[in-house]
Formats: C-alpha cells, structure tokens, sequence
C-alpha cells in the first residue's frame, strides 16, 4: 500500500481544504442544527463534481478511486460539513454496480452524478415497507435498501425533518412500500454488502478528519488557557493526554486507509479491514473528543464553545450503523467462526 500522496492527490486535498474552509465555518454547522443539512452547502459542493467524482465514467462520472474520494470526506469530517457527502456517494456507486450487475439501467444516474438527487442508502431492512432511521433519510430523495434476496430503490419527496438526536444528523424513517427491485439472487447481498464496506472505509476517514480538528482546538485552547500562572498545556498530564490521541489517530488513519486501498484493489481482506477501520477510528474519536473536551473544563460542555460539536459527532456518528457491539461480533464471527450457544 502507498502511504505517500501523489501530486493529484495533494492537488485535491489543497482545493477542498480551501473549499470547506471557506464554505463551512463552524457558523454554517451551528445554523444547520437540528436537521443537520445545509441546502446551499450541498448546492456548493456538487458544482465542485465531488458528489460524482467516484462514479463510474460510464454514467458521467469522475472515474475517482475511493482514496481520491476519501481526501475530500477528511476534510468532510474535519470541518463537520451538514451534507450528505458519504451517504450520497456510496448510495450512487450502489444503484449503478446494482443496474450494471443485473444488466439494466436506471433513469436517474445524471441526478446522481450531478447531486440533483440526494441519494442514500437504509443499513436497516424494511419492516411493512417502512425503512427505520435511515441516514440523510430525511433529505435524501433516492432510497436504496437490501430486502430479502434483492436489493430495492425508491425515488421520493424527503420529509425534510428528522427526530432530535445527539449528533443532528438527518435521519428519518422512509416508506418503501413502492420500491422498485434494482437487483435479486444471491448476488444482491454480494453487492449490499460491498456498499456497506465502503460507507465503513469512508466513515473510518471521516472521524480521522473529526479526530484531527478537535486535537488541534484543544492544543490551541490548553496553548492559551492560564491556570495557576502558567498554561493548562504545561501540565504533564494533559501533555500525555494530547500525545495518546495523536497516537491512536495516527494508528487509525493508516487502518482507514489501508482499508480504502483494499477495497479499491479487490484485496479479500477488505471488508475485514473496513469493519476493524470503522471501529478503531471510532473509538480514536471518542478518546480525542472526550480529552479535548475535559481539557476545556466546564467550557467544554457549553454550546458557545466548538469542542462540543465535535464531541456529539464523535458519539454519534457511527451508531447509524447500529450498536458497535453487533459490528464487533461480525468481526470476531468472520475471525473465529460463528459464536456457539452453550
């Protein structure tokens, strides 16, 4: 696996860094609370191509490799960007593989290209037509879902509201009563759970980018906070704090990406690599919010201070997948072999 960026790659990293820094400040992330979407951040983002640039050229797209669209979901992550990034493009790769797979086609691939739809995808089946908390569900226009032997889509109106939740996401329960089969037979759940790796792999990235932004606010607040006439970040104990989130996030950046490159070199270990990435980075997440927010005291819990907005992504993010503990024991089942009941 290369580690080292090429000059494409650091081409791009240097336009959406300076995209998301100018486009969403921390102001733009506050003003999308509760629904966590921004309309005119989304409309911004798709005139840069990045909500087609991992589709195939075949459909219109920009023919990208996942570590391509993983630069752009980093920096997603660090600035917490309200717009549906991952989702849509995993959905959209999705409904494509799904239409070439099965040998059909769909209508909306040049919405999905341009990011005129909003698409997504219900990690959760259907239960009587009704898909339970779907992610960006309440934004999203197209919905896909794996039922039974096939995988479905439906193309809707979004509610354009969500239940109140710790990390303001955009979540919302869909009907798809109505939904049209994309691809059926065994090959389906092959194809779901390609898609799955692939929001695990992107969403690893995407709390190393979270990770990377709340280190850098609690060095530079522990830099600047005087306690006892000196500053917090002199404190031997907050040092050793800082120097173990930096540590674990370096550990998850590498996992997170060795999983990217697995999944876009076919490697057989890919879907391993991209659960193990997800959970690692989770928890590198958790540890740097959690220190970053205890170093800003009592600050830290208030809505004024940004520390917080990262600490609730942290918590909050992953668990659209479901309990981390159902994830974990996938792993150990693809490891060890089925769990036996005594």
């Amino acid at each position: 696996m290369r580690t080292r960026p090429t000059q494409d790659e650091e081409a791009i990293r240097e336009v959406f860094a300076g995209f998301f820094t100018n486009e969403c400040p921390t102001s733009v992330v506050r003003a999308a609370e509760p629904l966590g979407h921004d309309h005119e951040l989304w409309a911004k983002l798709c005139a840069t191509g990045a909500p087609g640039m991992a589709l195939p050229g075949s459909v219109g797209g920009g023919d990208a490799p996942l570590r391509d669209l993983a630069i752009v979901v980093e920096l997603w992550g660090r600035h917490l960007a309200p717009v549906p990034l991952i989702e849509h493009c995993v959905a959209s790769r999705l409904i494509v593989g799904a239409a070439e797979t099965g040998g059909g086609a769909t209508d909306i691939n040049d919405r999905l290209v341009s990011g005129g739809a909003v698409a997504t995808l219900s990690f959760r089946s259907p239960e009587s037509g009704r898909a339970r908390l779907v992610p960006a569900g309440a934004v999203a226009d197209v919905i896909v879902a794996h039922h039974g032997d096939a995988i479905v889509m439906i193309d809707s109106d979004p509610p354009g509201k969500a239940p109140r939740n710790t990390a303001d996401l955009p979540l919302a329960d869909r009907d798809l009563s109505g939904a049209t089969p994309l691809l059926t037979g065994p090959e389906s759940a092959v194809v779901w759970q390609r898609a799955l790796d692939e929001w695990r792999a992107l969403m690893a990235i995407a709390h190393v980018g979270l990770s990377k932004q709340a280190i850098d606010i609690a060095v530079a607040y522990v830099t600047e906070r005087m306690q006892f006439g000196v500053p917090v970040g002199s404190f031997q104990a907050v040092q050793h704090g800082l120097a173990d989130a930096t540590t674990n996030l370096a550990g998850a950046d590498l996992l997170a990406n060795r999983a990217l490159w697995a999944l876009d070199t076919g490697q057989p270990d890919a879907s391993r690599l991209a659960g193990m990435a997800l959970l690692f980075s989770t928890e590198a997440a958790r540890f740097a919010t959690d220190r970053a927010l205890q170093y800003h005291g009592g600050y830290g819990f208030a809505e004024e201070y940004n520390i917080q907005l990262f600490h609730r992504r942290a918590t909050g993010w992953a668990l659209q997948l479901g309990d981390p503990s159902l994830e974990y024991a996938r792993l150990a089942d693809r490891e060890f072999g089925p769990r036996r009941v005594a």
